[in-house]
């Protein structure tokens, strides 16, 4: 069983051939090469690949294995005759049309989701964090909503398709907002009101299963923890580490607090756009009063919150000292950009991205 409060991150990554730049259909090859010892799986392409750390209790626990999933995938991937690439989507080329994985599940959703699917191969980050039980894991849920733009701001890592900045600082939002279920999840009352509403999808064949429940926030389907499915896939291990440890923190503190703020659904949606837009970069909206304040602000007060869980899981000093970086470099999508310029060649920003994947640094 998972402990309450430990940590678990699922990172997603796109397979790139090293004189294009583009994505490359190496997924089966990369799994066979990367062998065992690391939790590798496929993805909804085979342009991409998936690799999970183990169940971590400390900062520095997670800290390794989310580096050394990346350093494991790069080798793979390199044998395998391609490169990995932590971008959300491919700056140069398209994911689209399928082929999809050859899976009978994935078949069945380009047969029932039809066009939506095309393209769909993004990547992003999902954190697990060990709760005490699937209500609690509902409480959580409903306590993250307001604070779900701020995460996606932080997290921002897609502002390039076809070598052309989209103007969002995370593009693969707004593709993957094409399914019927995905964004912030509604606020419930119970893990009961989440099984029947989702039992009640599936009757209506909006979902093939429960595993197609793609909010960004959710009881996980397989494990005794809350999904937090927001982010884009960071650039660098660095990254991914605080932003999964900013939310295992405000799990921690959201169900040692009293009942969570709810805030208006359409606000939600405006501050998910205004995030992907302007990431944390720019303005934000909070969607608690409707008013648009420094995106930085946001996130400096949604650390301030979570600050004594942080600091017992000798984390704060990590997330502090990442906040002045963040400063000082700007996201992954303003690197991103900075790297592009006026180019129409991306393939020095692809370049930058690569080596940024398996940084040790950030």
């Amino acid at each position: 069983m998972t402990e309450p409060w430990t940590v678990g991150v699922e990172q997603e990554f796109l397979l790139v051939d090293p004189e294009s730049r583009r994505p490359v259909p190496l997924a089966e090859s990369v799994a066979q090469h990367s062998g065992a010892g690391h939790d590798v799986q496929r993805e909804l392409t085979p342009f991409q690949i998936e690799v999970a750390t183990p169940v971590c209790a400390t900062a520095e626990e997670l800290a390794e294995h989310v580096l050394a999933g990346r350093l494991h995938l790069a080798k793979a991937a390199h044998a395998a005759g391609g490169r990995l690439l932590a971008s959300a989507i491919p700056p140069i080329g398209t994911l689209g049309p399928p082929p999809g994985t050859d899976d009978r599940r994935y078949r069945m959703m380009e047969h029932s989701h039809r066009k939506i699917i095309g393209g769909q191969g993004v990547c992003g980050m999902h954190v697990h964090v060990g709760v005490p039980d699937r209500d609690v894991a509902i409480r959580v849920s409903n306590a993250l909503r307001p604070w779900l733009p701020t995460l996606l701001g932080l997290s921002a890592n897609s502002p390039i398709e076809h070598a052309e900045d989209t103007g969002y600082a995370s593009w693969r939002t707004i593709v993957w907002s094409r399914w019927p279920i995905s964004g912030p999840p509604p606020h419930l009352g119970s893990a009961d009101e989440y099984d029947r509403l989702v039992g009640a999808l599936e009757s209506t064949e909006v979902l093939l299963d429960s595993g197609m429940v793609y909010w960004d926030v959710r009881p996980s389907v397989q494990h005794p923890t809350v999904e937090v499915r927001v982010s884009d896939i960071p650039m660098t291990a660095h990254e991914a580490v605080v932003i999964a440890e900013i939310i295992r923190a405000f799990a921690r503190t959201a169900a040692e607090s009293g009942d969570p703020e709810r805030v208006d659904d359409m606000m939600l949606r405006a501050a998910y756009w205004r995030a992907a837009r302007d990431g944390v970069d720019g303005l934000a909206v909070d969607p608690r009063t409707g008013n648009l304040v420094p995106a930085r602000d946001r996130l400096a007060e949604l650390v301030s919150w979570c600050e004594p869980a942080l600091a017992d899981a000798s984390a704060l000093s990590t997330v502090e000292d990442h906040l002045t970086w963040l400063g000082a470099h700007g996201s992954g999508a303003a690197r991103q950009r900075r790297a592009l310029g006026g180019s129409p060649d991306a393939r020095g920003l692809v370049d930058l991205v690569l080596a940024e994947t398996v940084s040790e640094a950030g």
